[in-house]
């Protein structure tokens, strides 16, 4: 494939470089069992007025507002720190890899409610890849009606959990290697319709390239995916597994 810029800021160009060549982030084989992620059911947010139980950036329980914002989505860059790059490509589908230190924050990147969470990794290179790749992961169905899934986390933030709501900006977890990282410390970054909302791991792990979104966050622009996302989705409805 040709060559493509790199997104960075100080640090990791090498390593972006190996993780694009590896490529253990896009295996994408069908499988029977389902990671062992906790869901919220429907994931739906709480119709506009009501209160939701929600996490302050700690985890503890605080009260929310309405769950679809009456102003223009805030959008936050989903790592917290300076030494972090990326692609504008990614193997095998569009999504992004976010090169970073383990252990760097990872927030939510607008407000919204969280659909699926992974605290345990049960990805095992003799098994199914597919749904497995992710290691620990969030999912979130952000208050724009577009999804967004973090993967191969250190951790999840204590209180994060399927139901609770969030604020762009509040930390949910940290970077790391679980799943099908090759070892390398990144954030699998994925961005898409929510289709069947939680298990579907296909459609989860990312439809649309987000790099020109993460441009504009970093740059603080509020640049929103909705639009491309609702557009993906009426040319192709909601695939099924692969």
């Amino acid at each position: 494939m040709p060559a493509v810029p790199l997104r960075r800021n100080l640090a990791y160009p090498m390593v972006a470089l190996l993780a694009t060549l590896a490529a253990g982030c896009g295996d994408a084989q069908p499988a029977a069992d389902r990671p062992s992620f906790h869901t919220s059911g429907t994931g739906a947010p709480a119709s506009s007025g009501s209160a939701t139980a929600s996490t302050s950036p700690t985890g503890s329980p605080t009260t929310a507002g309405p769950s679809v914002t009456a102003t223009r989505p805030q959008y936050v860059f989903p790592v917290q720190t300076a030494d972090v790059s990326y692609h504008s490509t990614h193997s095998a589908y569009p999504a992004a890899d976010l090169f970073a230190a383990c252990g760097a924050p990872v927030v939510a990147v607008t407000d919204g409610v969280i659909l699926e969470v992974s605290r345990v990794d049960r990805f095992d290179k003799r098994g199914p890849k597919g749904p497995l790749n992710g290691g620990k992961a969030v999912s979130l169905l952000g208050d724009d009606g577009v999804r967004y899934y973090g993967s191969h986390l250190t951790d999840v933030t204590v209180g994060i959990e399927a139901g609770v709501r969030v604020r762009a900006g509040q930390k949910i977890g940290t970077v790391g290697k679980t799943g099908n990282a090759n070892n390398i410390c990144h954030l699998h970054f994925g961005i898409s319709p929510v289709c069947a909302r939680t298990g579907d791991w296909w459609v989860r792990r990312g439809v649309i390239w987000p790099a020109k979104y993460l441009d504009a966050w970093r740059r603080k622009n509020d640049t929103s995916p909705a639009r491309t996302v609702a557009d993906w989705q009426r040319a192709r409805g909601c695939p099924t597994a692969p």
